[in-house]
């Protein structure tokens, strides 16, 4: 998922994606262009994508990219199908983010995207030898296992909420699809970062229209809900319903037969959260039902999700952080009820500027030692 690169900017420059990094991610940390220690640094810009290293040993390996450009990049490593093994969004220009990724022998490519948008610069990447997976430790192996029985459900849920919308859509009922469409969307928010390892599925879902290439046909969620808020009209809306339904099947099919490392679990439990900072917590993900905070409940149901499931583990390595993990998402949690009404939430547009200041205060205030995850599972 995307944000506009103007909103990501402005949302830089009020410090919301302050705490989305880690305490090693300061812009300083590869202003010189030397890796870190065991780190391959990548000097992003509008039109080059330098990576340090071509080739790697096999494991876990920590990119740290930094944004020279002028416009707001991502990076990523994919594998063969373009399969994401791990993912950095919404760098602004100045910013340095880490992403870290477990990566058995094989082929890839890494590839930044200025603008956020077009398959990107992309170089090759080879790596070789052998290692032992993370998923040899027992409990990191169970903890991946626990995490595929909440995507299974979710995605069973997804299925049943989706086809429930997509029939009503066809129907032409355009009361009965508003509201089911921030229902059937929680349980596609809560396994998001599992979904976007698949290539174009995600985006084909999801999109947001300043997301679309110019000449690439918009289709999925967002599609149909500016048409129910906007034009007012699904009428001709049966294809798209019909392609989000068989998307929605194939996606969710393939994140349940999918094989997931532990850095993955990391990973996705700090993107979640920095979907809520540079979507939600702007009003920019809904953008025209305004119902935002079903997506921000969710993606801190999804964020929760991932840390429980990586728990034991975290337990035994960091106590501390775990303790401190309990207390923020807590806080979190209360912060967010607060704009709980009946079944669902307040319209985003319902909220203050200080009702939104203190949520995205506490999202951040999260964010910190979520950032440090994925480098203790790493360990």
């Amino acid at each position: 998922m995307r944000t506009t690169p103007a909103v990501a900017v402005a949302i830089a420059s009020l410090g919301l994606l302050a705490a989305a990094c880690s305490s090693a991610d300061s812009p300083t940390a590869a202003s010189s262009g030397q890796a870190k220690p065991g780190k391959i640094t990548v000097a992003a810009s509008d039109t080059d994508c330098k990576v340090a290293s071509t080739q790697l040993p096999a494991g876990t390996s920590t990119f740290t990219i930094t944004n020279g450009g002028s416009k707001v990049t991502e990076f990523y490593v994919y594998a063969a199908g373009d399969r994401v093994m791990g993912e950095v969004e919404n760098i602004v220009p100045g910013l340095t983010r880490d992403v870290i990724v477990e990566l058995p022998a094989g082929t890839y490519e890494t590839a930044c995207k200025p603008g956020m948008i077009g398959n990107g610069i992309r170089n090759p990447l080879t790596v070789t030898g052998e290692h032992k997976p993370l998923t040899d430790d027992a409990k990191l192996a169970d903890a991946t296992a626990s995490y595929k029985r909440y995507v299974q459900t979710q995605s069973e849920a997804l299925l049943t909420k989706t086809q429930e919308f997509v029939d009503a859509v066809k129907a032409g009922d355009i009361d009965k699809a508003k509201a089911l469409f921030p229902v059937a969307r929680t349980y596609w928010e809560r396994i998001e970062p599992v979904a976007e390892v698949f290539g174009d599925l995600d985006p084909a879902i999801d999109a947001r229209e300043n997301d679309v290439e110019k000449g690439q046909e918009w289709t999925g969620f967002h599609k149909i809900e500016k048409d129910l808020w906007v034009e007012k009209d699904i009428s001709k809306d049966g294809p798209l319903a019909d392609k989000l339904i068989a998307d929605v099947t194939t996606i969710t099919q393939k994140a349940n037969a999918a094989t997931l490392s532990p850095v993955q679990l990391g990973n996705g439990a700090k993107e979640l959260l920095d979907e809520v900072a540079t979507g939600k917590i702007t009003g920019e993900e809904d953008r025209y039902s305004h119902t935002d905070l079903w997506d921000f409940d969710a993606n801190l149901q999804g964020s929760q999700a991932s840390v429980q499931a990586l728990r034991p583990v975290l337990e035994e390595r960091d106590p501390a952080l775990v303790k401190t993990l309990d207390e923020k998402f807590a806080a979190a949690e209360a912060a967010l009820e607060v704009h709980r009404q009946g079944d669902g939430w307040k319209l985003h547009n319902e909220l203050t500027k200080d009702d939104l200041k203190k949520l995205s205060d506490t999202i951040n205030a999260l964010a910190e030692p979520i950032s440090k995850v994925a480098a203790v599972i790493a360990q």
